[in-house]
């Protein structure tokens, strides 16, 4: 995605038939399936579904384009001596100038292989970047809870407590502090689980540099250092 120019609903001119890119997108998601690097650009183009312009159209052949250059890549699973589970989460902060919602995004690893991830735009407006961060570590604590699930089922137990990587100090002492300030009071009952999980030894929330975040591409658009970068701690090569 371009990182300078944002999409918007009422940009550009409607196209006469919808039908191609709503077919072009459908195709994309199917292919996020193996390709982690696709998902957000993917899931803000879903987002103009109803209504797609030539604005639109044109970012998705940009994503197209990408996608011919890069055939040979997928998601690369290899053996690895450890089996620990640990989750990348971030959040971009009132991303969307169109409704001002976040976009969150995770990236849980289970050794040195990515098996599960997300891009999705949240359900309701943050009124602080620590509130977005916060929501996307419930996110995360929410995919955590279905991994260790499923994962027990074939017999594997995974070691705890699972280390939730967030670059938002405010989010990290949030999961762990008891009391609630009155700024945070109307997240209390949504998220309250976070801390209950903290609480049970099951994860743990630690800080780590924005530098270091992976789940940073799943929040929004990148230069191409960064993204490459970041790509290739997803392990798509």
């Amino acid at each position: 995605m371009s990182v300078t120019h944002q999409l918007d609903h009422l940009e550009g001119e409607p196209l006469p038939d919808p039908y191609i890119y709503r077919r072009c997108i459908g195709a994309l998601q199917y292919a996020c399936l193996t390709r982690p690097d696709l998902s957000y650009a993917v899931n803000k183009l879903s987002q103009y579904m109803s209504t797609p312009t030539d604005i639109h159209w044109q970012a998705c052949k940009r994503v197209l384009r990408y996608v011919k250059e890069t055939l040979t890549q997928g998601l690369l699973l290899v053996p690895s001596s450890t089996t620990s589970l640990q989750v990348f989460t971030d959040a971009d902060w009132a991303g969307d100038k169109a409704d001002r919602r976040s976009t969150s995004g995770f990236a849980a690893y289970l050794g040195k292989n990515l098996i599960s991830w997300s891009s999705k735009k949240q359900r309701t407006v943050a009124r602080s970047s620590t509130e977005a961060k916060y929501r996307s570590v419930a996110n995360a604590t929410t995919e955590i809870m279905w991994l260790q699930s499923l994962l027990s089922e074939i017999a594997h137990n995974v070691s705890s407590p699972i280390v939730v990587w967030c670059d938002n100090l405010g989010a990290a002492f949030l999961s762990l502090n008891p009391v609630f300030k009155p700024r945070t009071k109307h997240i209390e009952c949504d998220y309250h689980f976070v801390r209950e999980q903290c609480s049970q030894g099951k994860i743990t929330v630690q800080y780590i540099s924005t530098n270091d975040q992976i789940a940073d591409v799943f929040t929004k658009p990148l230069s191409t250092t960064r993204f490459s970068a970041l790509k290739r701690k997803l392990r798509v090569i």
